[in-house]
């Protein structure tokens, strides 16, 4: 007998559908969002609500569908060039020589290669108020950048103006953002390899070696500049203040000699003629020491004898002896 020929149980069949129906529509119902991420939940379409990380229950069959959005991720968009092993799709550019090219302020030609980091902020602007939000930034991105570097010249996009270029293009990428409703929020724009068009590439190195040049031998006369005129203000200082201990001292003697002065002439104006006799023998005893002969002559004396200046002879036969 062929068991394949024997009819199943009505009963059986439909039970294994409920069964197979029931098992599709748990494993459509559970769904992970992951820790970096929300789930945007739309049913029938229409956008229901949104659903922190963790483990989830919908309704299956289609009915309700949640999109996964990584909104603590910091996603970036390259210009002109390619990362290997980049994983975003979004993040490698289509047709990276076209937007390298850019015309600049002075009428020249740079080759501009930058990176866009972003966030996505409001989940469900970026879903839905947008069409294609990551084309749209990537357009944004490149519109501004080339307003932005149009404004200036080649030197500055090259050398001395990135930081600007920057600071100008993240502000006006985040307000245009703002403008679009794309629920994105521009965290930094850096610029990566700026150069110049290839037949000219050469001779713009030649002038920035001859710029950089310069600017050195600026920056080695500024030094020795300033180490000697901090030398000439220190030393200027050094005799200003020695003039003034100068000035100080000498007003100081002057002063002291006049107090001296008047004390001495309120003495004299006292008794004057025992102050001075006072000050003629003080006079004395400053001047008397310092002869080798003394003669004192009495003035009832008539007569003086010749006196033989025995001090210079004994002195002279001292250094006459080897």
């Amino acid at each position: 007998m062929d068991l394949q020929s024997l009819p199943l149980p009505r009963g059986g069949i439909l039970g294994a559908l409920l069964l197979l129906l029931l098992a599709a529509g748990a494993w459509s119902a559970l769904y992970t969002v992951p820790s970096d991420s929300v789930a945007v939940v739309q049913r029938f379409g229409k956008y229901l609500k949104e659903v922190k990380p963790g483990l989830h229950f919908r309704l299956p069959f289609g009915m309700d569908v949640a999109t996964i959005v990584p909104v603590k991720r910091q996603l970036k968009q390259e210009f002109g060039f390619a990362t290997p092993g980049a994983t975003n799709p979004y993040q490698i550019p289509q047709e990276p020589g076209k937007e390298t090219q850019m015309v600049t302020g002075d009428l020249n030609t740079a080759l501009v290669e930058w990176v866009v980091q972003y966030r996505v902020s409001d989940p469900e602007k970026f879903l839905f108020r947008v069409r294609e939000p990551h084309e749209t930034l990537r357009a944004v991105s490149e519109s501004v950048m080339r307003e932005v570097v149009g404004d200036r010249t080649v030197d500055e996009v090259i050398t001395i103006g990135r930081q600007e270029i920057e600071v100008e293009a993240l502000a006006r990428m985040q307000a245009l953002s703002t403008k679009y409703e794309m629920g994105v929020s521009i965290d930094q724009v850096q610029l990566k390899n700026i150069n110049p068009p290839g037949p000219v590439q050469a001779s713009f190195n030649e002038v920035n070696q001859s710029q950089q040049a310069q600017e050195k031998l600026i920056n080695e006369a500024r030094r020795g500049y300033n180490q000697v005129i901090r030398l000439a203000e220190g030393e200027k200082d050094q005799r200003i203040r020695e003039a003034e201990g100068y000035r100080l001292k000498r007003i100081n003697e002057a002063e002291g000699d006049i107090a001296r002065f008047n004390a001495v002439l309120a003495e004299y104006l006292k008794a004057p003629e025992v102050t001075r006799r006072r000050i003629y023998l003080e006079a004395l005893q400053q001047v008397l020491p310092g002869l080798r002969s003394k003669i004192i002559v009495d003035d009832q004396v008539r007569g003086i004898l010749p006196l033989l200046n025995l001090d210079v002879q004994k002195e002279a036969q001292k250094e006459a002896q080897p």
